[in-house]
């Protein structure tokens, strides 16, 4: 495959950046998108140019480092999938495509397509976790909970927090994000005794970050690649309004 790559270019935070055209020849469609970007980066080095800065790690969907807009789709076409599992198959010969960064303000860019979601930390700092000491670890047996629940909580732990759905909001809002890992530990029984406060503490780091607010224009869960669904947000907004009204009820 023949390729028309028109890639956005910046040296650091105080750089302007500015979009870069290039021509790469002979790409696999077996590849992987990313394995594109590898390509692309050797001809530059070839050519003694500085090679393409994007993030990643684990190359199978599961860490949550890769993060591109392609095309002006955040991980690209192919719904339920990380950039990194995107293979060039799904383009044709011949094709131009746009890659950048996430555009969020609250996601900076550090270089090229790389961006700081150090927000994304301080939000999970302020809550996403269990801070009572529990002991040893109990029989996995010895606290049960209703498969429906669990299966729930499950749902809300696939987020990677990747940042796409922040990505694709128009109003660049990380309530998806943050509702997923409210409602991980809001919907388990080890979660409950710091359930209101964890929900106050996300959601307010979360607007002290800059994020925007959630209108539910539905654009984060239609390129969640875990497919994480738009309830987990009538969650957390119940569960915030129980908060400053006292925190009762389930």
């Amino acid at each position: 495959m023949k390729l028309h790559l028109r890639v956005w270019r910046q040296t650091s935070a105080e750089d302007r950046g500015r979009f870069e055209d290039y021509e790469l020849d002979d790409v696999s469609p077996d590849s992987s998108f990313l394995e594109m970007l590898d390509l692309l980066n050797e001809q530059l080095l070839e050519q003694r140019k500085m090679p393409v800065a994007f993030d990643h790690d684990c190359r199978e969907g599961i860490c949550g480092m890769c993060g591109l807009m392609v095309d002006g789709m955040a991980h690209g076409p192919i719904p339920g999938h990380t950039v990194c599992q995107l293979h060039m198959r799904h383009f044709k010969d011949g094709d131009r495509i746009v890659i950048e960064p996430w555009r969020v303000a609250a996601f900076p860019v550090v270089q090229d397509l790389v961006v700081d979601r150090g927000s994304f930390d301080r939000i999970l700092q302020h809550g996403g976790f269990i801070s009572f000491a529990t002991g040893t670890a109990p029989e996995a047996n010895s606290i049960l909970i209703p498969k429906d629940r669990a299966d729930t909580a499950m749902d809300a732990a696939t987020c990677i927090g990747c940042g796409a759905c922040a990505a694709a909001c128009p109003n660049g809002s990380a309530t998806l994000f943050t509702a997923a890992k409210v409602g991980h530990l809001g919907h388990l029984p080890q979660g409950q005794p710091e359930r209101y406060q964890r929900v106050v503490g996300m959601v307010d780091q979360m607007d002290a970050e800059g994020f925007g607010g959630c209108t539910n224009v539905g654009a984060c869960t239609s390129v969640c690649p875990k497919e994480i669904g738009q309830d987990f947000i009538s969650q957390m907004n119940r569960d915030y309004r129980r908060a400053m009204l006292g925190g009762a009820g389930d």
